[in-house]
């Protein structure tokens, strides 16, 4: 048996350091930059704008972190950095990024009040709704709408390629955000049509985003409140990283409104970062049910068996759930029919 080491204490007290320097670097487009050709220090410290004292150090960081790669004093992007953070390139993933160094890293300073409190710490802390203020602003609205499509980009080509869509003609995503899980499925399957539902706020940036995919002849907008209006009828409806937003209450009145709009042998898709029956194995769905508590009033993420409890209760009579990409899973419910 090998000497208990303090190696895996040390590692995640001090794993915030990692964190920054790789949200800084997204902030400073250093993977955009390496994108467009290699770089050596000199050229990188200029473009970044990078102060010579911490230039070397900040990049070789970023080798260490396998994040960059360097071979004869040029840097380069690794493979997985060089796809996912260029943002020239459509799978760039980078908006939630941008949102966490902007928003996240600084809010969850206060984990602790709010572990002691059971309050948010966001915005929301001194009265302002986070979301109401989000909508409010335009730029601010567009950058989140982008974040929710980088956080959902993965998952929506999982749910593109796992779930049978052969069966269903029209699908609608609630909450839709800019538009990634309409886009995508859409695409993988030309038989289908769409709607986007949000509030009115987004619908110029859906339909932005839908028109530069050539696909705004097979999905729509429509603006509404899924707590105040009815939900659009369609065979399916997706929720993508919605339902964690929300107290148990308005979870259950959610998946029942879905339930009320969806025709007979209709499906509900709801996926988020789905904790493990046992809550022992996916630590980001746990970690991200404390973010939940740092931005929201009631929010919380929740077990697959939870869902489909709650999925029985409103109606649906067989459910399952199926894994997605990363920490992400899918609880499906169907309708009789």
């Amino acid at each position: 048996m090998g000497a208990t080491t303090p190696d895996h204490i040390m590692q995640l007290g001090m794993g915030f350091w990692a964190s920054k320097a790789m949200l800084s670097a997204v902030e400073l487009g250093v993977f955009t930059e390496l994108a467009a050709g290699p770089a050596n220090l000199p050229a990188l410290q200029a473009r970044l704008k990078l102060h010579p004292r911490a230039a070397r150090d900040f990049l070789d960081t970023l080798v260490a972190l396998k994040l960059l790669e360097r071979e004869d004093g040029i840097y380069r992007n690794a493979p997985d950095t060089d796809l996912f953070l260029d943002k020239a390139k459509p799978s760039y993933v980078g908006g939630i990024l941008e949102m966490a160094n902007a928003r996240l890293y600084g809010f969850w300073g206060s984990l602790t009040e709010a572990l002691q409190t059971g309050e948010m710490q966001n915005e929301g802390k001194h009265s302002e709704d986070f979301f109401a203020a989000i909508y409010a602003e335009p730029e601010r609205l567009r950058g989140f709408l982008k974040a929710m499509s980088g956080i959902s980009a993965g998952a929506a080509q999982a749910i593109a390629a796992k779930f049978d869509w052969s069966k269903y003609t029209t699908f609608a995503d609630v909450g839709a955000a800019q538009g990634m899980v309409p886009v995508v499925v859409a695409r993988a399957h030309p038989h289908l049509k769409a709607i986007g539902f949000d509030l009115p706020a987004v619908q110029p940036i859906f339909e932005e985003f839908v028109a530069q995919q050539d696909l705004a002849d097979r999905i729509r907008f429509q603006a509404g409140s899924f707590f105040d209006d009815p939900m659009p009828t369609a065979d399916v409806i997706v929720m993508g990283h919605i339902l964690h937003d929300w107290d148990l209450t308005e979870k259950k009145m959610l998946l029942e409104k879905a339930f009320a709009a969806l025709p007979e042998g209709g499906a509900v898709i709801a996926y988020d970062a789905v904790i493990d029956d046992e809550r022992r194995e996916n630590a980001f769905g746990l970690l991200m049910s404390l973010n939940m508590l740092i931005e929201t009033r009631g929010g919380f993420d929740y077990t697959g068996a939870d869902c489909q409890a709650w999925m029985h209760d409103a109606g649906f009579v067989s459910t399952r759930v199926e894994r997605l990409l990363g920490p992400d899973s899918m609880v499906i419910g169907f309708k009789s029919g």
